[in-house]
This record gives structure tokens, sequence and C-alpha cells, in this order.
């Protein structure tokens, strides 16, 4: 369990008087329902008086004796309290380093003496939510931003979209800003339909005097799932090939949740079928350009269906070849020097 769990779960708990059930705990700290019933048993292990009652009428309870001590901490070392998984780099670019750590600090003070013997959960437990290989955020940094968002007011914004070459200006009504996989985005709706915008691509921005209209009933959280779920799920083609077996750990690795590697006698039916050393896959896709994500396996993958997707990674592949057969004939028409 992480440090920021840690303290949403108790402080979760601690602001209801009846039972509240997993699946609330679960949305609440963005979590699973099966990772919620584990943390709760780390507690209960811990010496927390988490009292779980199972069936139609059951839930979760703190006793009392249980609660954290939020008494000594200011407004702003509880909002921070409240934003649920992001690291003291992450805080620092929202120019709020500090009041984490002293919120951290107080409190774990209080949950230490209540656990007993064992240390603090922030002295053996760091997060670092940046993705490996990551060489540092571009563009707009999120404590510029973060003030007009605070405001509650719709903004202008000038962005640049992956497919354009220059940014061009439009009006948001932003719900807030999300930290994902180590790079900031601005969450907001434009004309009624939610949107991410990477501050990467954003160059510039403009408060206006007019306030924010979000959707009904949407709250920040809302959003992000409404967004994050619709990007991972959907799927409009589904590529299938034969990949070297010594590869599927790095498919999984470098693809994630959009590969499916089969296990031998599972998946759809392959012709040809896998060989002795070879795995099936499947690549989830929302149009055929996705295809060149699997470029990287070169030789050891063969496309087995379908063929449009077949066809586009041998135009890929002859772009490649072309372009270096073009650099070798300017190398040789240059000659000696």
């Amino acid at each position: 369990m992480t440090p920021d769990r840690f303290f949403a779960l108790l402080l979760a708990l601690q602001t209801r008087r009846d039972p509240v059930t997993t699946t609330d705990l679960a949305a609440e700290t963005g979590v699973s329902v099966r990772t919620v019933l584990r943390d709760l048993r780390w507690l209960q292990d811990a010496g927390f008086p988490v009292l779980v009652e199972r069936g139609r009428w059951g839930g979760v309870t703190l006793l009392p004796g249980g609660a954290l001590d939020t008494a000594r901490l200011t407004p702003a070392e509880r909002d921070q309290l409240a934003l649920h998984g992001l690291d003291d780099r992450q805080r620092h670019q929202l120019g709020a380093a500090a009041d984490g750590r002293r919120a951290r600090e107080k409190v774990a003070a209080r949950a230490s003496g209540a656990a007993g013997p064992p240390l603090p959960l922030s002295a053996v437990v760091t997060t670092d939510s940046r993705p490996w290989f990551w060489s540092g955020a571009q563009g707009l940094e999120p404590s510029a931003l973060v003030g007009d968002v605070r405001r509650g007011v719709r903004l202008r914004i000038r962005y640049r979209r992956a497919a354009e070459s220059a940014p061009a200006w439009q009006l948001v009504d932003p719900y807030g800003l999300l930290a994902k996989a180590g790079r900031w985005y601005l969450v907001a709706d434009r004309s009624g339909t939610p949107r991410l915008y990477s501050l990467e691509r954003l160059t510039d921005w403009r408060p206006t005097a007019a306030p924010r209209r979000l959707r009904p009933g949407i709250s920040l959280a809302d959003a992000v799932a409404e967004l994050t779920t619709g990007w991972e799920t959907s799927a409009d083609l589904r590529i299938h090939g034969l990949l070297a077996a010594r590869h599927a750990e790095r498919a999984r690795r470098i693809l994630g949740s959009r590969v499916t590697v089969h296990r031998p006698g599972e998946g759809p039916a392959l012709s040809p079928s896998p060989g002795p050393d070879q795995v099936a896959l499947t690549l989830s896709c929302r149009n055929l350009e996705e295809a060149r994500q699997l470029l990287p396996f070169g030789a050891d993958l063969l496309i087995t269906d379908p063929p449009e997707a077949r066809t586009r990674l041998r135009e890929l592949a002859a772009e490649v070849v072309g372009q270096y057969d073009e650099a070798d004939e300017a190398d040789e028409g240059a000659g000696p020097s």
C-alpha cells in the first residue's frame, strides 16, 4: 500500500459514521475492490480497529481509537492528503511539495503510534510515477496553470494537436489537471465533450471572466474515468500474428493492455499455426495506422490477419528500406572528400 492510499483509505473511513461499502471505497481511492480488501486486511494486521461486515447490510467501519489526527493540519495540508498517487516530484511541479510533506509527517506521527512497533509506511515505501527512460517533461509547467484552473473559470487555450503543424486557440471548460505516467494533462470539456490536453503541447492560455460550464453531476474523477476508459478499451481493429516466444514479455511491456499474448491452445485459430518457439498475439487498435506499433519486433513477428495490416506493415518496412537506400546512394555519389 502506498502512503497516499494509506492516508486516503483511513480518511475515507474516518469521515463516515455509517458503514461504507468496499465499492465506494474503491471509487474514492481510485483502485479496484480487490485492492481495497487487501488494504483493509493490511490495516487490521497493523492494529487499526477496522471492522468488515459481509452481506447485504454489511460494510466497513473504523471503530473509535483508529482515526487519523488531522486537527494539527492546515487547510492546504488537508487538501494535499486528498491528492492520491502523486509523488514528491509531481507535488513540486504543482508548487505544493512542502504542504504534502508536512501533512504526511504530521499524520504519520499519529498513525505510527496507533499501529504499534511497525515503522511508518512513509519510512519504508516510496513512489515514482515516471515511466522508465523518461527524459523529463517538456512544455508548460502545471504550477503555471493550476491557479487559473482553481478559479473555476473558462479558459482560452492555444493548443497544438498531434496531427497539426501549428497551434490553434480554443475555448474550454476545465475540470482540473491529471498526472498520468509522468506527464500532465488538462482535463476539460470542449463544447460539452470531454478532452485531454497534454501540457507538452499547450503553448499559451488566457483566463476568461466567465465561470466554467461543466456537465451536470460530472466531477474531475468522472471525466478522467470517462476519457481513460474510452481510450484504453476502444478497439475497432484487432491484428493477429505469430511472435517469437522469447519476445512475449517484451511485447507485454511495450504494448501493455493493448496486446494479448495467448497461451497454447487459446486465442483465435491462426494460419499458419504457432510453431514450437512461437506464441500467438492479438493487438487491439483504433485504426490500421497503429499497426506501426509492431515494427520494433521486425522479422520476429508475422502478421496473419487481417490482410490490410500485413500490407500496411510491408509498406512501412519498405519506407524504412527506401530511406536507407537513398542515404547510401547519396554517400556513394558524394565520393571521397
